[in-house]
């Protein structure tokens, strides 16, 4: 558990409470939300919304920001790309305030023991996971970041990210207010991933829910999680959680720790690992079961990022990064009979599944 400080701008994911949930974005709600149902998360905590308004009012950005919204042509890239990167230019330039800055550092500290502990430095905006809007991937996340001045300046660019192009267009489009979404932060302890990855818990190209879609790669799940590489797939039927169908990729390189120069690099993967699945089938199973018990816990159709962590045992090495709601198929009529194989997947699972969610 973190010993992490009270204070007005920092809530510890272990400590939160469901008053704390709208102050600390959908990512970090949902991180303390799974940590209060006994899954494996990294520890942390997460920066509330308190301090980027603190932030933008202290700075007197608000307005200058308002009037630069205003002026964007939308639907003209190199405009919304010229003042996005204005208005990022400003809240990065800004001086953060003391009273937030102090608190955010302590709490590192009290994280970190010493100014040594890799951490993501995670953007969490109010507007994620809407139900019908998903801003998953629109805003920035930042891996193996050491010390607290690092830590500083990326929870600055966290901020920045809410106005990066592609979501000032996404906003625009789907009619938002400009200021209306605000930005939390969470700061995790980083995995030493061996694998990593995404579990869907209907199958994403058909909506059947009688299945838990993986893909897996080797390393941190970055790149699977942003299209960088082809992952290798596993299809599980959900009931029985048996392995159904395996597609194993030739995965040639993969995004690993560097803890010397203290940053992530991109690796070769050895010819004789390539055609490798990254996944043993215990642990194929293993990440299913999570998947689909936080299903269950959250009452819908889950988008899971999860990974190995090699610092831990068998049985307890699937930590889950991320949990949001699936925001395509979930929002469709399914039909009959797969309404009738989710009935009898809801009452073999009661049976089944542990009370708590455990790998």
């Amino acid at each position: 558990m973190l010993r992490v400080p009270d204070a007005r701008f920092i809530v510890a994911f272990d400590r939160a409470s469901e008053a704390d949930s709208v102050r600390m974005g959908g990512k970090c709600a949902s991180l303390a939300r799974m940590i209060a149902a006994g899954v494996n998360v990294p520890d942390g905590f997460a920066i509330t919304t308190d301090a980027y308004a603190e932030h933008l009012e202290s700075g007197r950005l608000r307005g200058r920001i308002e009037t630069l919204m205003r002026s964007i042509d939308i639907g003209n890239v190199d405009d919304e790309e010229d003042k996005s990167s204005e208005i990022r230019r400003l809240i990065m330039s800004a001086a953060m305030p003391a009273g937030v800055e102090a608190e955010i550092r302590r709490a590192y500290r009290a994280m970190a023991e010493d100014d040594d502990l890799p951490v993501a430095v995670r953007s969490s905006a109010t507007a994620e996971d809407m139900p019908d809007a998903s801003f998953a991937g629109q805003q920035d996340t930042y891996l193996w970041i050491v010390g607290e001045d690092n830590v500083v300046e990326r929870v600055k660019a966290c901020w920045a990210s809410l106005f990066n192009a592609r979501a000032i267009s996404y906003r625009a489009k789907n009619g938002l207010g400009w200021l209306d979404a605000q930005m939390g932060v969470g700061v995790q302890k980083m995995i030493d991933a061996a694998a990593a990855g995404v579990a869907m818990t209907l199958d994403p190209i058909t909506g059947n829910r009688t299945r838990i879609v993986i893909d897996a790669a080797f390393g941190l799940g970055e790149p699977v999680v942003s299209g960088e590489i082809t992952p290798d797939n596993f299809v599980v039927e959900k009931v029985m959680l048996e392995i159904l169908k395996r597609k194993i990729a030739n995965k040639d390189r993969e995004l690993v720790a560097d803890r010397a120069a203290r940053r992530t690099v991109h690796k070769v993967v050895e010819a004789s690992r390539r055609a490798l699945p990254s996944l043993s089938d215990a642990q194929v199973i293993a990440v299913a079961r999570v998947a689909k018990a936080l299903e269950k816990s959250m009452g819908c159709p889950q988008d899971v990022e999860w990974a190995i962590d090699r610092d831990r045992p068998d049985g307890e090495n699937v930590v889950i990064l991320q949990s949001r709601p699936e925001t395509v198929w979930s929002r469709k009529t399914v039909a009959r009979e797969k309404t009738y194989a989710v009935g009898i997947e809801g009452v073999l699972g009661a049976l089944l599944s542990p009370l708590r969610v455990k790998p």
